[in-house]
């Protein structure tokens, strides 16, 4: 991670897995997603998701600040929920027509329910994938020797 002295503390000997960013994108029960208004502002807030294949799946009410957000510029991050084992990810965010892939939403939904023991209505609000485009990981215990950076291919 140039500019932080990590490279030339840690050597790159301690840097994580992707399995260990994996295990907390899969686990956390809160996720920050922050987003951009169209004059530039950032906005952020809690939302409830899914990581699944090596993607962030989240729903939103239509007209919510982040859908909003996301229709004006797709780009957006989302991070665990817990700073001291934290895992960024920047991304970009592409929606999901119901209509267009029916089964996966089913799916969603299901793993949803089962995770937050919440059911949504695939008739309400909008249904994302943030795909990753470049993602950190950040150890508290141990930073200089663990801080980890991933690059992903162009979603």
């Amino acid at each position: 991670m140039p500019g932080y002295g990590v490279a030339e503390a840690g050597g790159g000997k301690g840097l994580l897995p992707w399995k260990w960013a994996r295990e907390r994108l899969s686990k956390s029960h809160n996720y920050w997603i922050s987003t951009i208004h169209p004059d530039g502002r950032p906005h952020v807030m809690v939302v409830w998701g899914l990581w699944l294949d090596e993607t962030f799946y989240f729903s939103t009410g239509g007209q919510s600040r982040k859908a909003r957000n996301l229709a004006a510029n797709p780009h957006c991050v989302i991070s665990t929920e817990k700073a001291a084992e934290a895992v960024i990810v920047e991304g970009v965010a592409q929606q999901i027509a119901v209509r267009d892939d029916p089964a996966f939403v089913q799916k969603f939904i299901r793993l949803y329910k089962k995770k937050y023991n919440w059911k949504i209505d695939s008739n309400e609000g909008n249904f994302y994938a943030v795909h990753p485009r470049m993602a950190f990981g950040l150890l508290e215990k141990d930073f200089t020797g663990a801080a980890t950076r991933w690059q992903f291919p162009d979603a």
